[in-house]
Parts: structure tokens; C-alpha cells; sequence
């Protein structure tokens, strides 16, 4: 062989997709209450990585685009349920920007079930894994975000 041709890369094993989920969570209810469903011991599917926020209405479309572009296949947010804001009102705030979010990626052409928006508090441990699983196999079913790979916008 000369030095200009190269050996074929090695086959990989591909095994079935797997997503990635970035997870916006409020420090005061969802992140809570993810904690909660760690201390009992829960299982949920390792695909999602937590970003801690001290309110779901700090989430800025900025932050969730940028998850995409660093190779998300998809993103959660969590708030607190309504009236339970500790900032008496960045759930309704985080809930009105997920509605132009989603506006915004379909206008991408980015499936909107790969943005999930849903309410956890503090004592839903056992709901914070529900949504997780929900999360990551509605996100498995649509495949990687461009279909063979990593999307880039």
C-alpha cells in the first residue's frame, strides 16, 4: 500500500440510536424533585443531562438552541406547577416561551416532540420518571435530529 491510500476505518458497531435529551429544570420543584426520585432509588434512563435553573422562566429559546446545536437530540423543560413559582410567576413566563419556542422549530423543521415542556414538583419522583422515559422514547422514535447524525444550524 502507498502512502497515499489509507486502510479502511474499522466497521463500528452501531446498536440502536440513542438520544440525547438536555433537561432544563427549576431549582425549587423539578430539580427537587428528579432528587427525590435519585434518593429513592428510581431508575430513568441515563440519555437525559440536567442543566439546573433557579426558575423554568430563566429557560431562554437561546439555551435550548444551543443544546441543539451541540448535538441534542431533544430537550426537556421542567417547572413548577402553577401558583407553586417561588418567583410567583416564571412557570407562566417558561410556559409562553415554549409556545413561541415551538413555533420557532417548526420553523426550523424540527419536530416540536423534541421539546417537551411538562410540570414536576418537589414530591413527584415517581412523575419525573414517567416524563423522562416518555421523553426519551418519543425521541428515539423520531431518530437522530438530522437522521443519520449531528444537525448543525
Amino acid at each position: 500500500m502507498n502512502q497515499t491510500q489509507t486502510q479502511p476505518a474499522a466497521p463500528s458497531p452501531a446498536g440502536p440510536f440513542e438520544p440525547k435529551i438536555v433537561g432544563f429544570l427549576c431549582n425549587w420543584c423539578s430539580y427537587a424533585g428528579a432528587d427525590k426520585a435519585g434518593a429513592a432509588q428510581m431508575s430513568y434512563p441515563p440519555n437525559i443531562r440536567i442543566v439546573r435553573a433557579m426558575c423554568s422562566g430563566r429557560v431562554d429559546a437561546q439555551f435550548v438552541m444551543q443544546a441543539f446545536r451541540d448535538g441534542a437530540d431533544g430537550v426537556l423543560i421542567l417547572a413548577c406547577h402553577g401558583g407553586d413559582c417561588h418567583y410567583q410567576e416564571g412557570n407562566y413566563r417558561a410556559t409562553a416561551r415554549h409556545r413561541l419556542l415551538l413555533r420557532l422549530l417548526r420553523q426550523l423543521g424540527i419536530d416540536e416532540a423534541r421539546c417537551r415542556f411538562d410540570y414536576v414538583s418537589a414530591g413527584e419522583g415517581e412523575k419525573f420518571v414517567r416524563v423522562v422515559n416518555e421523553t426519551v422514547e418519543a425521541v428515539r422514535a423520531l431518530g437522530p435530529l438530522n437522521g443519520h447524525g449531528r444537525r448543525t444550524m
